[in-house]
């Protein structure tokens, strides 16, 4: 089963808004890949939210590239800001990485943004989780979708007590 962004945004339109609202401000975010050996690379990215797509663009044969042709599995971490705020949450957004290879499709994406001249990859998001994590005093407060399911909320005290669950 394919999860696009259109499908989440569809599903969750609110924690969909939250989402790109937190991530609208900066250009620039983390990505976290994996290596041949396994252990996890942490990249810079440029993520664009688009056309109901998740797009994910990065330079030709860079290793972040190279990690999501041998494995697709990825998270993306929206850019912190300044400062220790953190207004509007942290958001991850974790998934599979589908390589855009035919014409009709990197027409789409180029079509709608202004892309560097000379060869990139270009990849879609197919999503298998997102979660935005803020505080609300006394409270951290998880908001966790997963395809398929509802929205779940889950709120941790500063104690040694299991989460709670919000129904």
């Amino acid at each position: 089963m394919t999860t696009r962004w259109a499908d989440f945004e569809a599903a969750e339109p609110g924690l969909a808004e939250a989402v790109t609202t937190r991530f609208s401000p900066y250009k620039h975010h983390v990505l976290a890949t994996l290596r041949a050996d396994g252990s996890p690379r942490v990249s810079g990215i440029e993520a664009e939210f688009r056309l109901g797509e998740l797009w994910i663009g990065m330079m030709p044969n860079s290793r972040k590239a190279l990690d999501l042709r041998r494995d697709p599995r990825f998270s993306l971490h929206v850019n912190p800001g300044p400062g220790t705020s953190m207004d509007g949450g942290d958001i991850r957004i974790s998934g599979r990485a589908v390589e855009v290879t035919d014409p009709a499709g990197i027409a789409r994406f180029t079509g709608e943004v202004t892309v560097p001249e000379g060869p990139f990859h270009l990849f879609a998001a197919d999503l298998t989780e997102v979660v935005r994590t803020y505080v609300d005093d006394p409270d951290i407060v998880l908001e966790v979708w997963r395809p398929g399911r509802p929205v779940r909320t889950l709120r941790r005290g500063n104690d040694d007590g299991p989460p709670r669950e919000e129904c």
